[in-house]
């Protein structure tokens, strides 16, 4: 555990990847975000507003994953660290990160409820449907989804690392036709309406169990890609 433990300490060397960029970001879009809703405020519009922007850190933890393979692995390998204890210092890094993320999501999330959405009625954190069953269903889901995030880009380079750009192409050109093949067997079964009802019918809660199952298994078969992996 300790050798673990020094991987964190390794991981937070480098706090602007894990830290300070993912909340540059996050408070970047916000200013955009209320700078836009001051302006349709301006404009008349009452109405409840909701952005995307906070997508944005999410979405950088894609690039955070990738960063903690590239920079950090070959580094570990030479101070002896064995694969075993690099990744499981790496989950826990992004764990924490994670965590700090949904707070902050949450903080504002209450803080938007508290002000009617920071007076202008809108809304950047607190989203209906994440919030339907409280505060601590919306900070699973985004800390899920911000683990799914890094896993996903943490297993992309290690492909690209082990198979080279052709190989990640490859994966990501088959895994594009999976999704089409799929869509178009949903429009052959004339299904959409069953599968909007689905969707809509599932919580955030639900839904954050379900991006956990997909983080674990794509967790699982990085690790696999990491014991064969070079430094």
């Amino acid at each position: 555990m300790s050798r673990t433990l020094n991987v964190v300490r390794m991981q937070l060397i480098n706090r602007q990847t894990f830290v300070w960029v993912p909340l540059i970001i996050l408070g970047g879009s916000l200013v955009i975000t209320l700078a836009i809703y001051a302006i349709l405020q301006g404009s008349g519009v009452t109405e409840p507003k909701f952005g995307g922007g906070a997508q944005a850190p999410l979405w950088y933890f894609l690039a955070v994953g990738i960063q903690a393979l590239t920079l950090s692995f070959p580094f570990s390998q030479a101070m002896s660290v064995t694969r075993r204890e690099f990744y499981l210092g790496t989950l826990l890094t992004a764990a924490l990160t994670s965590a700090i993320l949904a707070v902050v999501f949450v903080l504002g999330g209450l803080l938007e409820q508290a002000t009617g959405g920071w007076g202008m009625n809108g809304y950047f954190f607190h989203l209906d449907w994440v919030w339907q069953a409280g505060p601590a269903a919306a900070a699973l889901f985004f800390f899920v989804l911000a683990m799914l995030f890094f896993v996903t880009g943490f297993g992309c380079a290690l492909i690209y690392r082990r198979f080279g750009s052709l190989g990640l192409t490859v994966l990501l050109v088959g895994l594009g036709a999976l999704l089409v093949g799929a869509l178009w067997l949903i429009a052959q079964a004339n299904a959409w309406a069953a599968v909007f009802i689905w969707f809509a019918q599932q919580g955030s809660v639900s839904l954050s169990l379900w991006m956990l199952v997909l983080a674990a298994l794509v967790g699982v078969l990085a690790y696999l890609g990491l014991r064969r992996a070079t430094p």
